[in-house]
């Protein structure tokens, strides 16, 4: 027997889910085809992101950052603690109860939307056929009159260092550690290596983070780069950078048990360095292993990417493509925008994403975040511009926070003052930089930012103080024309 919908979509991590509950709203049959389960065996809806990706980490970064700030900072505002404890399995367990109640959400709003969830693996076959295998080794055919791809992403594995999940970890495992190991190595100093590194860091783990590249997080703005580097240092990361790893071996028995690190530095000298635990975050490749029969007439790069368009259609009619298995930054926000786009498309509605205006973060404390092109595209073009920055240290809000460190930076066309970037490190990073996207989208201009009022004392100033830097006028810092 063969069911028929107006749309199948294949995954229900962020892409998908947001694309299946959009269909559904513009009055399409919608299925959703997801293969995760819990330990029980029942269908977990969310992907990556929800269930052991962006939410848990982030609860787990909270929770952290809360056990540091009553260990360090409260004694700054007068508040004295004694006998603080820490117990890692209730912060755990927290973490979990978090991504339970979002996993009940996405079914509810499943429900409440009348979309169709279906457990197995979906494969596309020719004609928007979608062939699911069922977890009970059955196989089931679902006919579409279009076929949404959303099957995201994996943890990239390395044969240095095979993960097991014990000793070796990737980062799924990095988020289910009960206990906090006395030195804690990870492979890769990128976001996922810097958010994990500073949770465990916080907790009492002397973290080393072995990265292979000479330049530290070389997609950011390197100026806002160098500063994280610093913050990030000062905390007590050990951030090596040019280390090349050539092998991970688990040495010694019970709790004796170690991971022998080895690598090689920008010399080509060799190092060894014993680690409690060792976590791989090299970065994340997509899910299209076994997703298409050879008829299904979909393409993928060299990479395994599945080739779009900007309107994230393949070259098979009827079947489009989003979220990790697309080209473009892997964020949760981006395949969700492409999901909503994908809909309304497929309803026949105009839609589309503006790729030049996606902001991305870094959960670190403190944040780290921007949107638009850096200083150093800028430069590379040959597009003339003009900076604003404005340091949190002449905050006002940031100050009576005792959280001023960083800065916010603001590039603008040189001759037409529109606003090309905004780069952050500092207290709520991400909501200015959200600020910013949202100045970008409607064509302003810095003179724009400028001329708004902003509320005192709050940390949006600093974005105001960097608009009035473009031009050489803030207030509250020497002026320094650039």
């Amino acid at each position: 027997m063969t069911d028929q919908y107006d749309v199948v979509v294949i995954g229900a991590g962020p892409a998908g889910y947001v694309c299946a509950i959009k269909a559904a709203q513009l009055g399409l049959s919608v299925a959703c085809v997801e293969r995760t389960r819990d330990e029980g065996g029942a269908l977990r809806l969310g992907g990556t992101c929800l269930n052991v990706g962006c939410i848990p980490s982030k609860a787990l970064l909270d929770s952290s950052q809360k056990y540091r700030e009553t260990v360090s900072s409260l004694a700054a505002h007068g508040i004295h603690v004694e006998g603080v404890t820490l117990d890692v399995p209730a912060m755990i367990r927290r973490k979990d109860e978090i991504v339970k109640t979002l996993n009940r959400g996405v079914a509810t709003l499943f429900k409440a939307n009348g979309v169709t969830a279906i457990a197995g693996s979906g494969r596309v076959l020719a004609e928007r056929r979608v062939e699911v295998r069922t977890p009970d080794g059955d196989r089931r055919m679902l006919e579409a009159g279009n076929v949404v791809i959303a099957s995201g992403s994996r943890p990239i594995e390395i044969p240095v260092a095979p993960v097991d999940n014990e000793m070796i970890l990737d980062s799924t495992g990095a988020l289910a550690l009960t206990e906090v190991p006395k030195r804690l190595g990870i492979i890769g100093a990128g976001v996922i290596g810097l958010e994990l590194g500073s949770v465990w860091g916080r907790l009492g783990a002397e973290v080393v983070l072995l990265e292979a590249m000479d330049e530290f997080l070389a997609i950011l703005d390197q100026q806002v780069a160098a500063e994280t580097h610093k913050i990030l240092t000062r905390q007590g990361l050990d951030i090596r950078l040019g280390c090349r790893v050539t092998g991970a071996t688990v040495t010694g028995r019970g709790r004796s048990r170690r991971v022998e690190v080895t690598w090689q530095d920008r010399e080509g000298q060799e190092h060894a360095e014993k680690f409690d635990k060792l976590i791989v975050c090299v970065g994340r490749r997509p899910n299209t292993e076994d997703l298409l029969a050879p008829d299904s007439g979909v393409a993928l790069d060299e990479r395994g990417f599945i080739y779009v368009d900007e309107h994230c259609a393949t070259n098979a009619p009827g079947v489009w493509a989003i979220g990790d298995v697309v080209r473009g930054p892997m964020l949760a926000h981006k395949g969700m925008e492409e999901g909503v786009m994908v809909a309304e498309r497929i309803a026949g509605h105009p839609a589309q994403v503006n790729y030049d205006v996606i902001p991305s973060v870094i959960y670190t404390h403190p944040e780290v975040a921007s949107v638009g092109k850096t200083e150093e595209q800028l430069r590379q073009s040959g597009e003339p511009y003009r900076v604003g920055i404005f340091p949190f240290a002449a905050s006002g809000r940031a100050l009576a926070a005792d959280d001023a460190q960083g800065f916010v930076k603001l590039l603008a066309h040189a001759e037409t003052d529109r606003l090309l970037g905004c780069h952050v490190v500092g207290p709520a990073a991400a909501e200015l930089v959200q600020q910013a996207a949202i100045a970008m989208e409607f064509g302003a201009t810095a003179e724009d930012l400028a001329l708004m009022v902003f509320a005192h004392p709050t940390y949006s100033e600093a974005l105001h103080e960097a608009a009035l830097a473009v031009h050489g006028a803030a207030i509250h810092v020497p002026n320094r024309r650039r």
